[in-house]
Order: structure tokens, then C-alpha cells, then sequence
């Protein structure tokens, strides 16, 4: 698979997949980490995790409709995770290929922004 490496994936629009491609392998999801170094690449590379710790539950689901808000207009949702009322762990990849696309670094980035 190409990649399209920009400085600022943030500036970047996830595009459509709807399968039929191979997701990236562990040397190309480690180049596209480095532009969002908070992630981290799970142990079988089919995904990317961040987590957050914020002050109380409202400011957790503040924060997940920003995020939602996001997805929804690139079309890309990521699998969100709520624990202990304070803590939520975001995690990306593409369910179509069944591991990681580009698209999952441009949420990531876009993500990164909000806080």
C-alpha cells in the first residue's frame, strides 16, 4: 500500500474503504506513528490506542461527542471505551481490512487536536 505521507495527517480526509486492500504492515504503522506519537501500535499491529483521564464522566462524554462529531464527518469511527466514570480509551483501525489504514492515522491526528 502507498503512502501518502504528509507532515500534518490532521490536514488530511480519511477516504472510503470498503475492503479489497491490505491493510498497512508493522514497518509502514510505525512511519505514520511517529506523526502521532501519544498511539500506540497494539501487539498483532491491527490497531492503534490512545487513553485519556480527564476530570469527572461529563468532561469524558464532552470530549466523546467531539470525537464523534469527527468521525461522523469523515466517515471513519473508532471503538471507544469508557471505565471508571473518568478514564476512556479510544482505539482505531479499519474493520473493512481488518487492521490499520491510513484513515485510522488521520483520526488519530485529528483526535490529538482536541486536547
Amino acid at each position: 500500500m502507498a503512502l501518502n505521507i504528509i507532515n500534518d495527517l490532521s490536514a488530511q480526509k480519511c477516504v472510503a474503504c470498503e475492503g479489497g486492500v491490505a491493510p498497512l504492515d508493522r514497518e509502514e504503522a510505525t512511519i505514520l506513528l511517529k506523526q502521532v506519537p501519544e498511539w500506540k501500535l497494539s501487539l498483532d499491529g491491527k490497531s492503534i490506542k490512545k487513553n485519556y483521564t480527564l476530570k469527572n464522566f461529563m468532561e469524558i462524554i464532552h470530549f466523546v461527542n467531539k470525537v464523534a462529531e469527527i468521525a461522523e464527518s469523515e466517515g471513519h469511527h473508532p471503538d471507544l471505551h469508557i471505565a471508571d466514570y473518568r478514564n476512556l480509551e479510544i482505539d482505531l483501525s479499519t474493520h473493512a481490512i481488518g487492521g490499520l489504514s491510513q484513515n485510522d492515522f488521520i483520526m488519530a491526528a485529528k483526535i490529538d487536536k482536541l486536547s
